[in-house]
């Protein structure tokens, strides 16, 4: 199946219908004019520009693309490169489908990366930060600008538009952030609470590749290996590359991802030696407060986007409610690179994500009839389904089912006797290599969990009855879960599964939570979660009492997902993920007595649709 638009009756006018009636009017330049913009500080940062070019010579002003990115606005190319060897991997998309038209693309190497001089004393620094809106305020000086500005771009620089739209800037009127954060903390490092035990160092690897200039590094990178990319291109004005290499000297007094996320064990920890900078200074939702209301935005995620930046793109959402909000989430990856679907057609997806960006950056950027006030904001794919739905709010489902935890391995609507299922921490079993966590350690993953069931095997299962009809959760199930552990810490891993009738077995999602952060409390309004909160603050953490059973309850990642006729619905839990994430309590595996049934039964609540298919109408739900 295919993850297509085409046939769809989710949109009035699919975003591939759109893109294939939109003009092309402009040819791009050869190549951008590049120089540097000195920031309030003096540091001076490497800027490409490049500019629509009309038929004829007139002159005329554009709205601006502005992408921030820390993974090189242009490489230099060796001498006899390779004709197909484009100097910008990681902006070419952008430059390629938006120049053309119609709008002013403009890159930055941010400081402390590519030819920009400074160093990065932080992951996403709030100097970034001041520095978009200094940026914007050149751009819109500029005689071919039009005073409008939009910003777009995967992860990094999807959060980077946001930190742009949070200063406040006038000029920006709308963001596309594309599987981006919303919460660094805990979309991105630390999910459950607990930290991924690989992704700092792969990200570090990534970074002193590009930001010391190691070509012998970039070389074991998929994404920067290319033979013919001989570091940072300089800027126009610097003809024999002195300055760029004087500015990645001074790189390399830049900050190592491994020792500064580490500071922030908790989010109300702070850098002893700055006690304003916590976890909260390089998250968007921090500086929610910041964003003005006529500043138009669209999330765009998938179901298997890491762990937790499909909540980035649902919070961000639900927390911005002043906005005009779009919000698209389909069965990719992070940054669409596969479709995730174990019923997919392909693995590329077919699914053009900047069509949809193009036709949100037309309506508010450039004014155009676009017809998207008549669509839905939400739009969002069905795995098993194979299907696009449209909703107007989110959770775009209201009902529920809760299912309880039973002896014999069960699953069961009904209330169980009371009971306990041990389960030990086993430290050196994991979820394998082809898991959500890998595309994010810039491992070219593509095909997900097809040993799920090796991996499943190890763990504590629960299963339902085979379902008399078939049935959609869409949004996030949660589990309840009373346990006693002889430990006074340990680390919960849950996981959802398919169990169909032939027996295969299919992953549908998983959660985490570190049991110190068991404590719940009410969402603040720049983190408006319709799932279980909590601040992973050291104030609010808490050792497991000793010997006594204490409630976890929190939030699986979310999906959509329909369950078919016949299979069963399972639950699994393991204490431990040596694969992705760190051991919890260090040296001491827990053995944890899982508690079913009676006054302190654990359950599994999905937000639950059953019945057929939807009808059209019901498929398009209008604001």
């Amino acid at each position: 199946m295919s993850d297509s638009d085409a046939g769809t009756t989710a949109w009035r006018v699919p975003p591939s219908r759109y893109l294939a009636d939109r003009p092309v009017p402009y040819a791009r330049p050869a190549r951008p004019r590049s120089l540097y913009l000195t920031m309030r500080d003096g540091c001076r940062l490497a800027a490409d520009i490049y500019l629509p070019q009309p038929a004829g010579r007139e002159e005329q002003v554009y709205p601006t693309i502005l992408i921030l990115t820390p993974y090189y606005r242009r490489f230099a190319l060796r001498e006899g490169a390779a004709a197909s060897s484009d100097p910008s991997p990681n902006a070419a998309k952008y430059r390629d489908f938006f120049v053309q038209r119609g709008y002013a693309v403009v890159v930055v190497d941010v400081r402390g990366t590519g030819a920009s001089f400074g160093t990065r004393d932080s992951f996403r620094s709030p100097k970034e930060r001041d520095d978009s809106r200094e940026i914007a305020d050149w751009i819109v000086a500029q005689p071919w600008s039009d005073g409008i500005i939009g910003s777009t771009g995967i992860s990094y620089l999807g959060a980077a538009s946001c930190f742009l739209a949070s200063t406040g800037h006038p000029a920006v009127k709308a963001i596309a952030p594309l599987f981006a954060v919303w919460n660094t903390y805990v979309d991105h490092f630390y999910p459950g609470g607990v930290l991924l035990n690989q992704l700092a160092k792969s990200y570090d690897d990534i970074m002193v590749g590009l930001d010391h200039d190691r070509r012998d590094i970039l070389a074991r990178q998929p994404y920067f290996d290319n033979p013919d990319f001989v570091g940072p291109q300089p800027v126009d004005e610097d003809g024999d590359g002195a300055l760029c290499r004087a500015a990645v000297r001074e790189h390399l007094g830049n900050f190592h991802m491994p020792d500064f996320i580490s500071e922030f064990r908790f989010t109300d920890d702070r850098l002893p030696y700055d006690p304003s900078f916590g976890a909260h200074s390089f998250s968007p939702c921090h500086y929610a407060g910041g964003f003005e209301r006529d500043c138009a935005i669209l999330s765009v995620s998938g179901w298997m986007d890491g762990a937790g930046f499909s909540n980035g793109a649902i919070a961000r959402y639900l927390s911005l409610p002043k906005n005009r909000q779009h919000m698209l989430i389909g069965p990719w990856d992070h940054g669409a690179r596969t479709n995730v679907s174990p019923w997919r057609g392909a693995v590329v997806p077919d699914f053009d994500v900047l069509a949809e960006v193009l036709r949100f950056f037309d309506h508010y950027l450039m004014g155009h009839e676009t017809g998207l006030g008549e669509e839905a904001p939400i739009h969002y794919f069905c795995m098993h389904e194979e299907r696009w739905h449209a909703a107007s709010a989110w959770p775009p489902r209201t009902g529920t089912k809760t299912l309880t935890l039973a002896a014999n391995e069960r699953l069961q609507e009904a209330p169980s006797d009371a009971g306990t299922d041990l389960v030990a921490a086993d430290f050196t079993a994991g979820t394998g290599s082809s898991t959500r966590h890998e595309r994010l350690a810039a491992v070219n993953t593509t095909d997900y969990y097809g040993d799920w069931a090796d991996h499943e095997a190890a763990m504590a299962s629960y299963d339902s009855d085979p379902l008399p009809r078939t049935a959609e959760i869409t949004g996030h199930p949660v589990v309840d879960i009373w346990l006693t552990a002889n430990q006074p810490d340990a680390v919960l891993h849950v996981y959802l599964s398919e169990v169909e009738s032939d027996g295969r077995i299919r992953y549908v999602t998983e959660g985490v939570l570190r049991a110190l952060h068991r404590h719940t409390k009410e969402p603040p309004e720049n983190q408006r979660w319709t799932w279980p909160f909590r601040d992973f603050s050291r104030a609010d953490a808490e050792p497991l009492p000793s010997g006594e059973p204490a409630r976890l309850r929190f939030a699986l990642l979310p999906v959509s997902w329909r369950f078919q006729k016949g299979s069963r619905i399972r639950l699994s839990i393991a204490a431990a993920d040596a694969d992705h994430y760190v051991q919890l309590p260090h040296g001491r595996p827990p053995v944890l007595a899982i508690h079913r049934g009676g006054d302190i039964a654990s359950t599994l609540q999905l937000p639950w649709h059953e019945g057929s298919q939807s009808s059209p109408s019901q498929e398009r739900e209008m604001p």
